[in-house]
């Protein structure tokens, strides 16, 4: 039995639209499945810690975006007997991407379908605040990147993002309204808990599985999903236009040229700023805080892939 948890209002709103195409193919195909519509924020974790409250075999398909993913991920009790899969249909689709999924909703669902072979990948923990915690798969950050999250979430609350053009543009707008309002801190980061790195301007530390985020930035093009290893990209500058051109060269994964990255590999991280910073895990907005631990668990998601 495969059961779908599907967000309705991922990729502008088309989530609902291309969920009736995919039941339309399940119910010609006579596939036994379950169908569950999110209603909000914090549903899709609910319905996954529902159905993996089992010891029997559990089969959850994520249609929408990373976030939905997300919620998952971070919601399901994790064991040898849950296997996940994803069907694309938001607008940054990164874990898609690290996975080389097919980018057609349709043919994912088919390549799922038939495919015989389980991946075993990594995940992350995020812990934050006073005892918090929460699983990402694609990436986790602290900075810039999860500011321009944080700013996307206030639009959606007032209804200013619809649509998938206008998502786009929203994206690229608060990329550049953060860029501009961005003030570089200073910290540290310990690696492994011993290898202490200060910095005096800090603009991002984005902790990744999979290559990129926010829709193709490849913070870590070498990011391995089934090493064991968080790949970790530090970025610290304080000129604007520096930032720009490390920023754009994100996009094609060559950033780290620039003086002002750093990357490295390594299976946990402490991150320290000396004022609070935005932080995310996989897109969704966390809070604001100063202190946070980041560490990897090696090849225990099961993945249909």
């Amino acid at each position: 039995m495969l059961n779908f948890i599907i967000n309705p209002n991922s990729g502008g709103e088309r989530g609902y639209k291309l969920w009736k195409t995919l039941e339309h193919y399940l119910v010609k195909k006579k596939i036994a499945y379950k169908a569950y519509i999110t209603d909000g924020v914090g549903d899709a974790a609910r319905i996954a810690g529902e159905l993996t409250d089992t010891d029997e075999e559990v089969c959850i398909i994520a249609v929408g975006g990373d976030g939905i993913a997300n919620e998952i991920v971070d919601g399901a009790r994790i064991s040898p007997g849950f296997t996940m899969g994803y069907i694309p249909t938001g607008s940054g689709n990164d874990l898609a991407r690290g996975l080389k999924l097919p980018k057609s909703p349709k043919r994912c669902l088919k390549h799922i379908l038939k495919s015989k072979e389980i991946k075993e990948i990594d995940y992350g923990i995020l812990s934050y605040g006073k005892g918090c915690h929460r699983r990402f798969i694609v990436s986790s950050g602290i900075g810039y990147d999860a500011k321009v999250c944080h700013d996307i979430a206030e639009r959606r609350k007032l209804g200013i993002s619809t649509g998938f053009l206008l998502k786009k543009f929203i994206y690229i707008a608060s990329g550049i309204k953060c860029l501009l309002k961005t003030k570089p801190v200073k910290g540290y980061v310990i690696f492994d808990g011993e290898k202490k790195i200060e910095f005096n301007n800090i603009v991002l530390v984005a902790s990744h599985n999979h290559p990129t985020e926010g829709g193709g930035f490849r913070f870590a093009p070498k990011a391995d999903n089934t090493d064991g290893e968080l790949s970790v990209c530090i970025i610290h500058h304080k000129s604007k236009l520096k930032l720009v051109k490390i920023l754009l060269g994100a996009m094609f994964g060559n950033h780290m040229k620039y003086a002002g990255v750093r990357n490295r590999e390594c299976r946990e991280i402490k991150i320290h700023t000396e004022t609070p910073l935005a932080v995310h895990t996989d897109g969704e907005v966390v809070g604001m805080y100063t202190d946070v631990e980041l560490r990897c668990i090696g090849q225990k998601l099961r993945f249909i892939v």
